[in-house]
């Protein structure tokens, strides 16, 4: 079907192969390019359309805002069509970021305004919420995908002004490549990453970065009422206010209540406790969290997304995603010994690191680990993952960053395996390490697809190994070390064959 965008059109709905619209004679294909499919929003500002790209090879879809002044006079269209062009780059600059939609194009057509962003497909969370409650794992999960986000875009002077579930989409299919041949310069800029199941944040409407310029002044209410900060209910919106509507987005997802059902005004503070179903519960480290974003006082909420996040990734609020069995493993209780080499600046960097024995850690082949030790120590962990491409390599007397393939993994002498292992469960508080890995794996059947979901991996290759993972402590459980050694065609299975070896390995 093609839809026809004329707001006084009251027959829209048009066949595939139409150009015109058979009712209104609008244009159907607009710029002679973007075939509108359906319309999938309105707004205060206009409307969101689904459409295609006409052309592009494999006529991709895509999503398209028009954005209405009908009111403004023929001067100060011009000053908001200077303005949309102006601040159209700056979103044009937060579509790098992987969780944001990609800007493709803007236009003026009909004294209206259009913007082209990338289709994410997937559920939002609303979608999500439809089908189940959330439980704390995946409010913990959220927040650790989403505060980055909301660091990024505060830091490029943008406030989303609508962060609701309806806004924040699991992405269940690889980012789109829109670029078309021949590659014209500065295509490269449409290059950037993204995992399936991960989180999205969309609606980054013109009429949100326009707010305190000459066309929207302060005092403009933009946003879902029941979501917003007190602040932005009066027109004044903060990175502060982002940070509110994330907490009013969780306890929502946890209860399914409507927010401001859960607002006691009378005491004038949030009882989204009493909310909680039967036999759930929400720790008080996340508690206490989900508390601070959600004051009604700016200057009692977190002022910063890096101030939530430095919370979110204090040692006392790590959750962990529960991995059956490691303790019978006998690894998350080995102590390591802090080798002298690394002994001085451990103490320099990390001075609450944990007391270990001073037994050296073994090596088959005189391996030395006293690099990779400090890396894991001060939780260096992307450095930490290629130092321990390096030490597999040298375990196997291979030239460092050399591909591993199966019978390399069998091949590694158990003592250097285990002592890697070790290293990564001690210093990462049992959440990263082969062995993780490995009871991941065989708690999804060894199913690679389900495991990488659990784990937070991309279930494809990349050309370049590092990418997509996420050097972080707050990552998921398992995340950690990468597959960036892995090589053959058959790579997906070098997590069998590893968990086929720390068998062998444990009982030696």
């Amino acid at each position: 079907m093609s839809y026809c965008i004329n707001p006084q059109c009251t027959n829209p709905e048009n066949p595939d192969t139409a150009t015109y619209c058979h009712y209104c004679h609008s244009p159907l294909i607009l710029q002679g390019q973007y075939r509108i499919l359906k319309k999938v929003g309105q707004g205060s500002f206009g409307q969101t359309f689904l459409a295609v790209d006409e052309q592009h090879p494999l006529k991709l879809p895509c999503i398209l805002k028009q954005i209405s002044f009908p009111t403004l006079d023929p001067e100060n269209y011009q000053t908001t069509a200077r303005l949309f062009r102006r601040e159209v780059m700056r979103l044009g600059q937060l579509g790098k970021h992987p969780q944001i939609p990609l800007l493709l194009a803007h236009f003026q057509y009909n004294q209206n305004l259009y913007l082209v962003q990338e289709y994410i497909q997937g559920l939002t969370l609303k979608q999500e919420l439809q089908q189940s409650l959330f439980n704390e794992e995946k409010i913990w999960q959220l927040l650790r995908e989403l505060l980055p986000v909301l660091e990024f875009i505060h830091q490029h002077q943008i406030i989303h002004r609508d962060i609701k579930p309806e806004n924040i989409i699991r992405r269940n299919f690889p980012p789109i490549n829109y670029q078309k041949p021949p590659y014209l310069p500065g295509e490269n800029q449409l290059k950037k990453l993204g995992k399936i199941g991960e989180l999205v944040l969309i609606d980054f409407g013109v009429a949100k970065l326009l707010t305190g310029t000459a066309l929207i002044k302060t005092g403009t209410i933009i946003g879902s009422p029941e979501y917003m900060a007190p602040e932005q209910t009066r027109g004044k919106a903060l990175p502060a206010s982002d940070l509110f509507s994330l907490g009013v987005t969780c306890i929502h997802l946890l209860t399914d209540v409507a927010p401001w059902d859960m607002f006691d005004v009378i005491n004038d503070c949030w009882r989204w406790r009493d909310f909680l179903p039967n036999g759930s519960r929400v720790s008080q480290s996340l508690g206490s969290i989900l508390d601070k974003l959600l004051q009604n006082s700016v200057s009692q909420r977190y002022q910063t997304a890096a101030q939530a996040l430095s919370a979110l990734e204090s040692p006392s609020n790590i959750v962990r995603q529960p991995v059956e069995n490691l303790e019978s493993l006998g690894l998350v209780n080995q102590k390591l010994p802090l080798l002298p080499s690394v002994r001085s600046l451990v103490g320099r960097f990390v001075p609450k690191i944990m007391t270990l024995d001073e037994n050296e850690l073994i090596s088959a082949v005189g391996v030395e680990y006293g690099k990779l030790q400090y890396l894991l120590a001060v939780q260096k962990w992307q450095e930490a993952d290629r130092e321990t491409w390096g030490v597999l390599c040298d375990a196997l007397r291979k030239r460092r960053k050399s591909y591993l393939f199966p019978y390399d993994i069998d091949n590694l002498p158990c003592e250097d395996l285990l002592t890697i292992d070790r290293l990564w469960v001690k210093y990462s508080q049992g959440k990263f390490g082969f062995s993780v890995q490995k009871q991941i794996y065989e708690s999804v059947n060894e199913d690679y697809g389900k495991f990488c979901s659990r784990v937070g991996w991309l279930s494809y290759n990349l050309h370049f190994r590092d990418r997509g993972f996420k050097f972080r402590s707050w990552a998921a459980v398992g995340h950690l070390p990468s597959r960036i050694w892995v090589g053959g065609d058959k790579w997906w299975i070098h997590l069998e064959v590893m968990g086929k070896k720390l068998d062998k390995c444990f009982f030696v």
